[in-house]
């Protein structure tokens, strides 16, 4: 689908969106050819979800209401992927998450 679309979902990963969380998130933002943005906020500031810098800069921790946007081809699949990572804690073990 082409056009915008919006999703949101809560940050239960342990770390919160750092180090290999970020880097799992923005690897897969990247395989979609849509733009995807992120906010803490309704309000922003919108970040770009393929920048690993902007994404760590984010400082999401556990318990964060994570929005995201994305515009453009796939942006519906782009968004339902992305909310499947987080609401799989980035699909890692609990037990390994404190090592951020």
């Amino acid at each position: 689908m082409n056009g915008e679309a919006t999703e949101e979902v809560i940050i239960t990963h342990k770390v919160g969106l750092h180090a290999r969380p970020s880097v799992k998130f923005t690897k897969l933002a990247k395989t979609f050819p849509c733009v995807i943005e992120i906010a803490t906020s309704p309000d922003g500031p919108w970040i770009d979800a393929k920048s690993i810098v902007k994404v760590m800069a984010a400082r999401a921790p556990e318990g964060t209401r994570l929005l995201m946007r994305a515009n453009g081809e796939a942006s519906l699949d782009a968004l339902a992927a992305l909310k499947g990572l987080v609401e799989r804690d980035f699909d890692e073990a609990h037990s390994d998450a404190s090592l951020g």
